[in-house]
């Protein structure tokens, strides 16, 4: 039986690796590089992260929040309110936010305080009477500056001016009349701090140059019989079919003629709970007083005229000039 001999060359064939690059297998030495001497470890894998929420779901972008409108028929959203008279839609955040701002400012007034205080000298604040007092008891004061100042005290005045427009139902003033304008403001001391007070009183002071006579009751009266005559194809029974019609609803009424008047009253406003204690009265008294300086103004005798007044502003013109305050255009 003939032995098989092995021989180095094809032990060499067998176990030798060539020489040549090409032909070791690309991917032995891949492989030791990539897991450095472990066969059996498993290739290391880059983490992929993925945001999770707190419940273990994937996290999606926000969605706004949107709001189911309904319609009512039978009840309307539209509200006003019988403290301070404004309208405005209920369910709206801002028309509630605005009115409960307007609601406090008209039933309180606005505050006054260092911060005001400490730019009156700059902008010229003047006292015009102190210690002032009212039919309940309390005392006040009255102070005066131009109405178009600017800072603090500007910015103040512009807001209260906002709320006595909204109130009255009012544009608001031009810039020219500003101008020639001066506020006077009544100050009650406040109840929750020692050092602030109240406004709760405005009286907006223009220079003006002419104005209307209020006609008499007696020339109203022949005015309506007048009216009612031309409505029936009739000559007119009276020369006072010329009145100009100021407010129908409270008869009020004017002689067209414009005759020279100094002091104009654009706006007048006392807070709702500061009412009926003779605010208006003594802040009018101030300006007629003091517009001119060292020329008192008497409304009796037709220096003071109103814009349209209101039903209450109409009482305080009757009552605080006796009947001789005039109407003029704004």
């Amino acid at each position: 039986m003939n032995k098989v001999k092995r021989t180095y060359s094809s032990r060499s064939r067998l176990s030798l690796p060539s020489s040549s690059p090409s032909s070791s297998p690309p991917s032995t030495t891949k492989r030791k590089c990539f897991g450095e001497g472990g066969e059996n470890e498993p290739p290391i894998k880059k983490r992929i992260t993925i945001k999770t929420s707190p419940s273990g779901r994937s996290a999606k972008p926000k969605q706004s929040v949107l709001r189911q409108l309904h319609f009512s028929i039978e009840t309307s959203v539209l509200r006003t309110c019988t403290i301070c008279g404004l309208s405005y839609t209920r369910g709206a955040p801002d028309d509630e936010s605005l009115h409960r701002a307007h609601c406090l400012r008209v039933q309180r007034g606005m505050e006054w305080g260092r911060e005001e205080e400490r730019e009156a000298e700059k902008v010229g604040v003047e006292e015009i009477q102190s210690a002032v007092k009212l039919k309940d008891g309390k005392k006040g004061r009255i102070i005066c500056f131009k109405a178009n100042v600017s800072g603090r005290i500007g910015s103040k005045l512009t807001i209260l001016l906002e709320t006595i427009n909204l109130a009255l139902s009012s544009p608001p003033l031009s810039t020219d009349i500003l101008q020639s304008s001066k506020a006077y403001l009544y100050l009650i001391p406040s109840l929750t701090n020692s050092h602030r007070e109240k406004i709760v009183g405005c009286v907006i002071a223009q220079r003006i140059s002419t104005a209307m006579t209020v006609a008499a009751p007696s020339e109203t009266l022949l005015k309506r019989d007048s009216d009612e005559a031309t409505h029936r194809h009739s000559p007119p029974s009276s020369p006072t079919h010329r009145l100009v019609a100021v407010d129908t609803t409270s008869g009020l009424f004017c002689h067209p003629e414009a005759l020279p008047t100094p002091l104009g009253i654009p706006r007048l406003f006392v807070s709702s709970a500061h009412r009926r204690q003779g605010i208006a009265s003594r802040l009018l008294s101030a300006a007629a007083a003091t517009f001119i300086h060292g020329c008192p103004l008497d409304p009796v005798n037709g220096d003071v005229a109103f814009t349209q007044p209101t039903e209450g502003g109409h009482a305080v013109m009757q009552n605080w000039g006796g009947g001789g305050v005039r109407i003029y255009e704004e």
